[in-house]
């Protein structure tokens, strides 16, 4: 029997994304899942900085066209003989792999232990915006900043979140407010300092000036976390400044320049830094809290406690939309997520 084909959008070449050969309509092979792997039928994808990271230009060509997206939201089509979490016709959401092929195709294989339920309150677009910045952003709280999930225990301490209008800052304010942290963002235009406050900041401050200054003048003498979603060596100083004596940062920024980890010694403050895609890409033993955290999330979802964060959706997902999708990232001035859906 010949192999199903599927529409798919890849690309040979790493071009600027003004190039029309940035991003093709394909037609690839549809994938057979084995193992622990669903496969999805794909009703709606989200674009983050990842995938214009790895789009972006360099020599390399590529001899099968390359897919990427690693956000889906969709129906599970058929599972793998060891699957035990999902059945077929199951509505579902989650991010993928960064070492497998993306979801911007209309069938994706997932290993079940990093997917969720959808959540019923949001359609497919809403939900598909949701996977990749929700979990950088709970686990950044939860598991590498320790912020505790009782809120009792949370008051009375402030987290500044830099960059929170993007995507993962969307998601983070909300978490971070829903644990009772006190939360400042930064934003620097009146757009995005609107939505920050709309999604439940305490205050908001402008990351192109000195943190401290604009600080004191709400009554914060230092922050005990910090989340950077933003160049972190051009933070590192107000970081550095503005963090309390055995405070915490969390960064989701590689650096393109060193910083001086020293002066973080004075303080004895911790400094880490948060991957989502560390758990599948290693096949950790804790690999299936993506699971339960994307299922908790819905939860909170559902109850009406976290809002999907679409700012703009694209319809059909083609190539074209795509490369429309990616140019709005690239310009550093969306907020929210882009989202695209149904495939024609």
């Amino acid at each position: 029997m010949a192999n199903q084909t599927m529409k798919a959008v890849g690309f040979y070449n790493y071009l600027p994304i003004e190039h029309p050969e940035s991003l093709l309509d394909v037609e690839i092979d549809r994938p057979v899942p084995t193992g622990r792997d669903l496969l999805v039928k794909v009703h709606a994808i989200s674009v983050n900085p990842v995938d214009t990271k790895v789009r972006k230009p360099k020599s390399k060509v590529e001899s099968s066209p390359r897919v990427i997206g690693w956000d889906v939201a969709g129906i599970v089509e058929e599972v793998g003989p060891d699957v035990t979490l999902f059945k077929p016709g199951d509505a579902v959401y989650y991010a993928g792999s960064i070492t497998r092929p993306g979801g911007n195709s209309e069938f994706h294989l997932v290993d079940e232990r990093i997917v969720g339920r959808k959540p019923t309150s949001l359609d497919f677009a809403e939900a598909a915006a949701l996977p990749l910045t929700a979990i950088t952003a709970w686990e950044a709280l939860y598991d590498r900043l320790g912020v505790s999930k009782d809120a009792n225990q949370n008051a009375g301490k402030t987290i500044l979140i830099i960059g929170a209008a993007g995507g993962v800052g969307s998601i983070a304010t909300q978490l971070a407010k829903h644990a009772g942290l006190t939360v400042i963002g930064t934003a620097s235009r009146p757009e995005s300092v609107k939505w920050v406050k709309e999604l439940g900041a305490n205050d908001v401050i402008n990351h192109y000036d000195p943190f401290v200054p604009q600080l004191q003048a709400l009554g914060v003498q230092h922050v005990d976390y910090i989340f950077c979603l933003n160049t972190t060596e051009k933070h590192w100083k107000n970081m550095v400044d503005a963090i309390a004596p055995q405070g915490k940062i969390c960064s989701i920024v590689e650096t393109d320049e060193p910083v001086n980890i020293s002066l973080l010694q004075q303080k004895s403050v911790t400094f880490v830094y948060e991957l989502m895609f560390t758990r599948p890409m290693f096949q950790t033993e804790d690999m299936i809290e993506q699971h339960h955290l994307l299922n908790a999330l819905a939860d909170l979802i559902d109850q009406g406690v976290i809002r999907s964060t679409v700012a703009e959706k694209l319809s059909p997902i083609n190539a074209a939309n795509l490369r429309k999708a990616h140019a709005l990232l690239e310009s550093g001035r969306t907020i929210g997520k882009v989202v695209l859906e149904h495939f024609n």
